[in-house]
């Protein structure tokens, strides 16, 4: 029966990324440029290119550009592509011997809450990355499960860690992987809450800001 609930619930899962794409994209893409950075990170993540550079790669080209005002939108793509050198560049690679201890889960989730940027749903990517790429902890299956259940229970996306958490180590694994992914918002709000109306009149940090927009949401897609 709860095989059944989780087969019904995961293309309803789909439908709702799908809906925040496009509610979200007219406020991401927002120019020409914009469009092929965003084209050029999808494509890049599919062929196994590390997400987080990627997603920084991305926003600095596209801050590069609006400064410089001298690239070409065929440069830009190139540029993306030569910041994403090597697959997986500064992900840890490993095989699914790797033994699974609290402390290697909490640093895992204490890494997705300190650079997911975005919307929740990029969740997937970074998660997909070390658990089931690098680590070999999980399966597409379980971890697919994993997000269905954060998504139907109350609270925010970010609450598969819990269930990703448990299914590795039980109660314990829950707990070190609920507070790993939440503490890194916590201390950024603190310090960025007053800060970010003055880098958004920044023509630099604005730029990056819109590039972290367009790149996430191709990690979305």
């Amino acid at each position: 029966q709860g095989d059944a609930l989780l087969y019904g619930i995961k293309p309803v899962i789909i439908a709702i990324v799908l809906q925040a794409l496009v509610r979200l994209g007219p406020k991401a893409l927002k120019s020409p440029l914009l469009w092929v950075i965003g084209g050029a990170a999808l494509v890049l993540y599919l062929l196994g290119y590390n997400e987080l550079l990627i997603l920084f790669g991305g926003a600095f080209l596209f801050m590069a550009i609006q400064v410089l005002r001298g690239f070409s939108g065929t440069f830009a793509l190139v540029l993306l592509g030569g910041t994403a050198v090597g697959k997986s560049a500064i992900s840890l690679q490993a095989d699914a011997a790797v033994p699974i201890t609290l402390w290697r889960i909490f640093l895992v989730f204490l890494k997705v809450g300190a650079l997911l940027y975005g919307s929740g749903y990029v969740l997937l990517a970074f998660l997909r990355s070390d658990l089931v790429v690098n680590f070999g902890w999980l399966t597409d299956q379980q971890l697919l499960d994993a997000v269905a259940v954060g998504q139907f229970t109350p609270g925010p996306v970010f609450t598969t860690a819990t269930f990703v958490g448990y299914m590795l180590a039980g109660v314990p694994g829950a707990a070190v992987a609920t507070i790993g992914i939440f503490l890194p918002s916590f201390l950024f709000v603190a310090l960025l809450a007053r800060l970010m109306p003055h880098l958004r009149k920044s023509p630099w940090t604005a730029a990056f800001l819109d590039g972290i927009n367009v790149t996430a949401l191709a990690l979305m897609a």
